[in-house]
């Protein structure tokens, strides 16, 4: 009983320090962007590389676990715009201007979690692999969004097919469409909104809510 304690001690202080790892790497990531570093992390965290190797592998495995914490944070606020009391119009509009106030709000962390550093040298030592990662993310959205639309509309034949197809066409869209305005700015976040959800519009407005279903 003492043995299954003390395995349970380990693994909950084991838990918090990586937390805190993970804590300590957004700061970095806060400042830096997509040229934050290995080492630059492991000084924030006050720590050697070698004991953030131990608890993350290698920059990959920092990478995948700053990526699950950030994805998970956007997925929660995204269900939480498709679940407000609202008509699915302003829904669209919501779950749309959720994706893009997030990357506003913190573009140091978009570029790093989507974009290589344009400066890295060929040093180990600089930045993550970013390119080898952002995929995985963007089809981890992409499946979640497609389940999502499933639960909730009625797309008639193949309706969980056509699903998926939608979401990752939506988490495409916004993302291609959310790096380009970021970048150049030329236009209110609002506007950006109103022309993608226009875009979404016209089959999605005929579609029926599945019965028994949350709405979508």
């Amino acid at each position: 009983m003492e043995t299954t304690r003390g395995a349970e001690r380990q693994r909950t202080a084991a838990e918090r320090r990586r937390r805190e790892l993970l804590e300590a790497a957004d700061r970095v990531v806060l400042r830096d962007g997509p040229q934050a570093s290995m080492n630059a992390i492991a000084a924030e965290a006050g720590i050697t590389k070698p004991i953030l190797y131990r608890h993350f592998g290698d920059k990959g495995g920092l990478y995948r676990a700053l990526a699950q914490r950030h994805t998970d944070a956007l997925l929660n606020a995204l269900r939480a715009a498709l679940d407000a009391p609202a008509r699915r119009r302003e829904r669209v509009e919501a779950t749309l201007d959720t994706y893009l106030a997030a990357i506003e709000a913190r573009p140091q962390v978009y570029r790093f979690l989507m974009h290589p550093s344009d400066d890295a040298a060929p040093s180990p030592e600089q930045g993550f692999d970013v390119g080898r990662h952002s995929a995985p993310l963007l089809r981890r959205l992409g499946e979640e969004l497609g389940t999502v639309i499933a639960e909730r509309v009625d797309l008639g034949p193949d309706s969980e097919q056509t699903a998926r197809i939608w979401g990752h066409g939506i988490v495409g869209m916004m993302h291609a469409a959310g790096d380009w305005w970021l970048g150049e700015r030329p236009f209110p976040r609002e506007q950006l909104v109103r022309s993608l959800a226009d875009l979404l519009w016209g089959r999605l407005a005929a579609a029926g809510d599945l019965p028994g279903g949350p709405g979508f």
